[in-house]
């Protein structure tokens, strides 16, 4: 009996050995597999990714308007599909998309091709099908028709300067591009000093922000003595936070601005953020950009 007792405690001792060895070995395989994953899967893209990935882009694009006293751009923030190719999706906007200001224009023509854009050391070199050639401009609408595209790529902060090419290379007919201004001076630097509308945009932060204080309020404006007005409101329109900022330069000039403005609130919540100018006339809110937000 005692030897019967001995080898059945054996035979228990080697099965929880043996089992805790098969459940060891699962353990490590199971860590293996997720320390190496199969390429194409969830597993490639950094934690959370794959959930918070956006399903549209905001992308700003700028167009031309002219009146019969002056030719400027505008700049319009468009929705798109999300793409990880932002840059050739912005150009495609000035091609395909028309402008929803009231006078603006497309200037590149309809037929224009994007063939592929580099961007290296802050240079973008943009390499567009010879349809880009036929465009019908004057010599303010082909000025104006380059800084759009110039505009709206350097929105890319990798982005500080933009080259053109046709076809790949630049050829005569390339350099003189529009018949005007041409090519001879590339490559082009950012220039929104003929960006007349809106009067206000702001950068940062951007709809749908998780915001905590102090918010740092970015933007671009062209108002009246360069003073900028924001306020914060909850969603019950209650209002958080109120301040003001100088831009860099006052109307008709355009200039950059910054604000920081401290708030209070109990998250979670949500509200708006109003950024303005205030009419020197009758004390009304002009050209108010309204930017959701949460924290």
């Amino acid at each position: 009996m005692t030897y019967c007792r001995r080898d059945k405690r054996g035979m228990i001792a080697g099965a929880l050995a043996a089992l805790l060895s098969i459940m060891l070995l699962l353990t490590a395989c199971n860590f293996l597999s997720r320390q190496a994953p199969e390429a194409g899967t969830a597993e490639n893209y950094p934690p959370g990714e794959e959930t918070v990935r956006p399903q549209f882009s905001n992308l700003a694009v700028y167009y031309v308007k002219m009146t019969g006293s002056d030719a400027y751009l505008v700049r319009e923030v468009h929705q798109v599909p999300f793409t990880r190719e932002v840059a050739k999706a912005a150009l495609e906007e000035l091609i395909n998309t028309a402008p929803s200001t009231p006078g603006a224009v497309r200037v590149l023509p309809p037929a224009t091709k994007i063939r592929g854009i580099s961007i290296k050391d802050g240079l973008a070199t943009v390499d567009f099908s010879r349809d880009v050639l036929r465009a019908n401009t004057g010599a303010s609408g082909e000025a104006l028709g380059i800084q759009s595209i110039v505009n709206t790529l350097t929105e890319f902060p990798e982005v500080q300067k933009v080259s053109f090419l046709v076809e790949g290379r630049l050829d005569q007919e390339a350099m003189d591009w529009w018949g005007h201004v041409g090519l001879y001076g590339q490559p082009f630097s950012r220039d929104v000093s003929k960006v007349y509308e809106p009067s206000i945009w702001v950068t940062s932060p951007v709809p749908g922000q998780k915001v905590t204080s102090p918010i740092e309020v970015r933007g671009s404006a062209r108002v009246f003595e360069a003073t900028v007005n924001a306020r914060l409101l909850d969603g019950s329109g209650r209002e958080l936070a109120r301040g003001t900022a100088a831009a860099a330069q006052g109307a008709p000039l355009r200039g950059d601005f910054i604000l920081s403005l401290p708030f209070h609130a109990v998250p979670p919540g949500s509200g708006n953020l109003e950024v303005y100018w205030i009419s020197p006339r009758d004390g009304s809110e002009l050209d108010k950009i309204i930017v959701p937000v949460s924290w």
